[in-house]
């Protein structure tokens, strides 16, 4: 078989590796730009602007999962990691998708299968790529699949249990609407059938549309059919399950997620204290309102990770006291009306920083909101600097940028790296 690998990064060096160990096939690796990843010695190489506009010939286009599948042009299949995955997967999936959330969700549905005992593998952009780890997948295990919208746009199967999270505005630098977005986000549910399970935002008008477009079982979280939380525990229906305490994660969007996660295993595990055991055990990931040290009673929080408006909102509703808060990167396209909203409404201060600098000081100056700085720097040193200074006694300062990181940092977890580091030589 002819088969084109078209980007070629970490999913497409995952992708060259799996279809090269088939001697049949021939392999050409494309893309727009010379590959920053290593490209196998002997490997046909093709790289120049505009090749994705011409790809007749191949059988196989597999596209990485960034790569829309409008801008290739080919009179072959269109192909990606995750449609190969659900295609040849032997065992169940449990997919979990939303504009923030799904590899926090994603970690804690791991956590509490691990803790029942099983077989798990927890991929996508949270944990191994996915065709690195499909010939080792037995019938019996269960595969935790994290799924963006990238990977989702041409996906061909459902996965059993479908996991949509809060959805907003994200990642129209790359879709063309919102429309597009949501469309692709709505093809976890697509082909499900009688039998398979939605759980769902059910406050989330985007979550609960893609929810009821499904044949599957619907489950909304939180409500008292499902799980939630009352008088501060985990409930599922009115079964208590174990106290919030029990979460290692801070704000009440975790909560949100744990709930989420619950429903998501309780079809395979209904045993409270597995599940308390699952939820104690995850302590988070990195760049994720991850505490980095307190200096002169200002306590430092990294949430390199929150790219989106409500991210950076339940970052803030997560501390009380006075706070100082680092906004701002390259476009999204993200509005970021509600995060001006709830900035008037916080004691907080914020320093502004890249592209969105000027995007998001319009948004404040229109909800009244005027505590706020644009700043240039140099490097994170200058940056932090700054925020200490406009720090309180008793107070945070928070990385939470609300947008993306390219044009000043790598991506998220180089912003958060370098913030870590500087905030360690204060």
């Amino acid at each position: 078989m002819k088969i084109a690998i078209a980007g070629y990064g970490i999913e497409g060096e995952s992708n060259y590796r799996y279809y090269s160990a088939d001697p049949n096939n021939q392999i050409t690796i494309v893309d727009e730009r010379e590959p920053k990843a290593s490209v196998p010695s002997g490997a046909k190489l093709i790289a120049h602007a505009g090749v994705f506009d011409d790809m007749n010939g191949y059988d196989l286009v597999v596209r990485t999962a960034s790569l829309p599948p409008r801008r290739i042009k080919t009179d072959g299949k269109i192909w990606s990691a995750t449609n190969e995955f659900f295609d040849k997967c032997p065992a169940t999936i449990i997919g979990v998708t939303g504009s923030k959330g799904k590899g926090t969700t994603a970690s804690l549905i791991a956590s509490i299968l691990w803790k029942a005992g099983k077989k798990v593998w927890l991929i996508g952009n949270i944990g191994s790529p996915a065709l690195d780890v499909l010939t080792d997948v037995k019938p019996d295990d269960i595969v935790v699949y994290e799924l963006s919208s990238f990977q989702l746009w041409d996906i061909k199967k459902s996965p059993h249990i479908a996991v949509v999270l809060f959805i907003e505005q994200e990642h129209l630098d790359v879709h063309t609407d919102m429309e597009e977005y949501v469309g692709a986000k709505a093809n976890i549910a697509r082909y499900q059938t009688i039998g398979d399970y939605i759980v769902f935002n059910k406050d989330n008008q985007y979550s609960t549309s893609i929810a009821n477009s499904s044949k599957a079982i619907k489950v909304g979280y939180v409500s008292d059919d499902s799980a939630h939380v009352c008088d501060e525990n985990f409930y599922y229906n009115e079964q208590k399950i174990c106290s919030v305490n029990a979460l290692q994660l801070a704000g009440i969007h975790n909560i949100d997620n744990a709930c989420a996660a619950i429903d998501a295993v309780w079809p395979i595990v209904n045993d409270i204290s597995v599940i308390e055991q699952g939820l104690a055990a995850f302590e988070g990931l990195p760049h994720r309102l991850q505490f980095v040290r307190e200096v002169d009673d200002v306590r430092y929080y990294d949430d390199s990770i929150a790219t989106t408006p409500s991210s950076a909102i339940a970052a803030l509703r997560t501390f009380n006291g006075p706070k100082v808060i680092i906004l701002g990167g390259s476009s999204k396209g993200s509005d970021y009306s509600e995060l001006g909203r709830e900035l008037s409404r916080q004691d907080v201060k914020a320093l502004l920083i890249g592209d969105e600098a000027a995007v998001i000081a319009e948004a404040c100056e229109v909800a009244g909101f005027t505590d706020y700085k644009v700043i240039n720097f140099t490097n994170m040193d200058e940056l932090v600097a700054s925020a200490k200074l406009l720090s309180n006694s008793g107070g945070v300062v928070l990385l939470s940028p609300a947008s993306a990181s390219f044009g000043l940092f790598k991506d998220y977890a180089d912003r958060g790296n370098q913030f870590d580091q500087a905030v360690g030589r204060l």
